[in-house]
């Protein structure tokens, strides 16, 4: 029989959902919102880390769509950066099966606030169109998004603001492109990360869809909004991501 306080979790799951949809569309880091609530409802780490993934497959197919409805993934061609991802995003989910969570989440917390100085001090380099960003030779883009892929895979708490960073930095795309792209290389490594966990049955499939309806809407309004305010609007919310995410992050490891 479900508690008072769990029925009270259950209708925040949704809700959540939404908020995670939103911010991870624009940036990344909603898992640091959904994976408490899963937590909280009872399922261990590792369980609520499958699950999270049910909602982050229905969101980023729902961006997805909506970007590719405006146009905005027509001359995209990221199928080089997708491959190395998913290849990344197999080995990390097979190492989640026993995570440390407390060293994972300093670590994280370091890397953001490096993310956090690049993006306010070097802000030309994120808003320039894809055809005047320098990007790397295709071995080292090879080698970040296999990186970046298995952290994926691992945790997704954070993938996006990474997987951004690899796109403007390392693809030379401007940030509403890096958006659309991030968010495809999602859906293709979430659908090889969550086959991991259902492999290993540890997805919990009604709270993971409870989730899911959430992560839709907000990935919808969120993908609309990056279309119609541009780059400017979505280095903000990057950057008052970073700072919120980071400050989280560095309280919770010291708990």
């Amino acid at each position: 029989m479900i508690a008072e306080y769990d029925w009270l979790l259950l209708c925040l799951v949704p809700v959540t959902g939404f908020v995670a949809g939103f911010i991870n569309t624009l940036a990344g880091s909603g898992s640091l919102i959904t994976l408490p609530i899963l937590i909280l409802l009872g399922l261990p780490a590792n369980v609520a880390n499958g699950t999270n993934r049910v909602g982050i497959l229905i969101q980023n197919i729902v961006s997805v769509s909506t970007f590719k409805r405006h146009g905005i993934l027509a001359d995209q061609n990221p199928t080089p950066l997708i491959i190395p991802s998913v290849l990344g995003a197999i080995v990390g989910a097979q190492l989640a099966v026993n995570l440390d969570e407390q060293l994972l989440r300093r670590t994280i917390a370091v890397l953001m606030i490096v993310m956090l100085f690049v993006v306010i001090l070097r802000p030309r380099r994120w808003l320039d169109s894809h055809s005047n960003g320098a990007a790397l030779a295709y071995p080292w883009q090879f080698a970040i998004f296999f990186g970046i892929g298995a952290y994926g895979g691992f945790i997704q708490a954070g993938v996006g603001i990474f997987l951004l960073a690899g796109l403007v930095l390392g693809a030379g795309y401007n940030l509403v492109s890096s958006n659309a792209v991030k968010n495809l290389i999602v859906l293709f490594f979430t659908i090889a990360a969550l086959a991991v966990f259902i492999w290993n049955e540890q997805v919990r499939w009604g709270l993971g869809l409870l989730l899911a309806v959430g992560n839709a809407g907000g990935a919808w309004l969120a993908a609309r909004m990056a279309i119609a305010r541009g780059a400017a609007f979505v280095r903000w919310v990057l950057i008052v991501i970073l700072i919120v995410s980071s400050i989280a992050l560095i309280v919770d490891s010291n708990m």
